[in-house]
């Protein structure tokens, strides 16, 4: 997809990667990994994540991969320390949502559009939070098969949601 107001020109393409590994993982340790799994030589623009991935660890490797994390800042948020460009990229998005309130701050940057993200894995997992198949090669066609049914049942339709009073 062609970048917004992050500034890049449609040259970048958007990543979006959702990492499936087992839930007594937090989400924030795998995303050098999923990061990993993009070449070195692709460029990626953004890494929008939720409030979990707010740690120095995350914010490193996104500004590592020249990226420019989407990441809200916990409602707690102080900020760091500016000793490296990971936290003067955190401390901008901190002063942002202080200034401009963080509703305005998610549909500047796009944040928005991660809920839509977050319903499709919702719609995923509904099928069961574990997968059965055991050789990498069997799960990922499981996952496939997954998704081919969400697709199919998207192509059905959706419910019309009514109000009664």
């Amino acid at each position: 997809m062609a970048q917004g107001p992050s500034g890049h020109g449609p040259g970048h393409i958007r990543h979006s990667r959702r990492g499936v590994h087992p839930s007594r993982d937090g989400d924030s340790p795998v995303l050098d990994d999923l990061l990993g799994q993009i070449p070195a030589d692709e460029p990626i623009s953004t890494v929008t994540a939720d409030g979990a991935y707010d740690t120095r660890r995350c914010h490193k490797a996104i500004i590592e991969r020249d990226a420019i994390p989407i990441i809200p800042i916990r409602k707690t948020g102080r900020l760091w320390k500016n000793d490296c460009p990971a936290a003067r990229a955190r401390n901008e998005t901190l002063r942002a949502t202080r200034y401009f309130g963080r509703a305005f701050w998610k549909r500047w940057t796009g944040y928005h559009a991660r809920s839509r993200i977050e319903a499709k894995m919702r719609c995923l997992k509904a099928f069961g939070e574990r997968i059965m198949a055991r050789d990498p090669d069997r799960q990922t066609a499981e996952i496939h098969i997954r998704i081919a049914l969400m697709n199919r049942f998207n192509a059905l339709g959706t419910a019309e949601i009514a109000r009664l009073d």
